[in-house]
């Protein structure tokens, strides 16, 4: 099993940033890319972006392509997500998502980030 801690999320003012960071525990030997997702009251969870283990292949929502920046640290088993240019429509309830070698889906408990002046 492999447990999943977000942190960082809070309010901010437009064009504002946050970081948020993702530390995982358990069997993390079993996981391979990590991510983050976000979702609204009422709407489907939505992908954000995800890297591999090994740091290649950083993938990106279009609508957050160019403002926001995912990374990895293999030695603490975390994974952050640099947000910058935060507008209203960033804000969501923020879940870290971890999968592994053998498929199985791992989500964190959400961290909410808040985009008002």
């Amino acid at each position: 099993q492999v447990q999943l801690e977000e942190s960082g999320g809070g309010l901010v003012q437009p064009v504002g940033s946050l970081r948020l960071s993702c530390t995982a525990s358990g069997r993390t030997s079993s996981i391979s890319a990590m991510g983050w997702f976000r979702q609204a009251p009422g709407k489907e969870r939505e992908f954000v972006a995800s890297i591999d283990r090994i740091g290649g292949g950083p993938t990106y929502a279009n609508s957050v392509k160019g403002r926001f920046t995912i990374s990895r640290d293999n030695a603490k088993n975390t994974v952050y997500l640099q947000m910058n240019s935060l507008t209203p429509e960033d804000t969501d309830v923020y879940y870290c998502n971890a999968g592994s070698y053998a498929g199985s889906t791992y989500w964190g408990q959400g961290t909410q980030v808040t985009v008002s002046s």
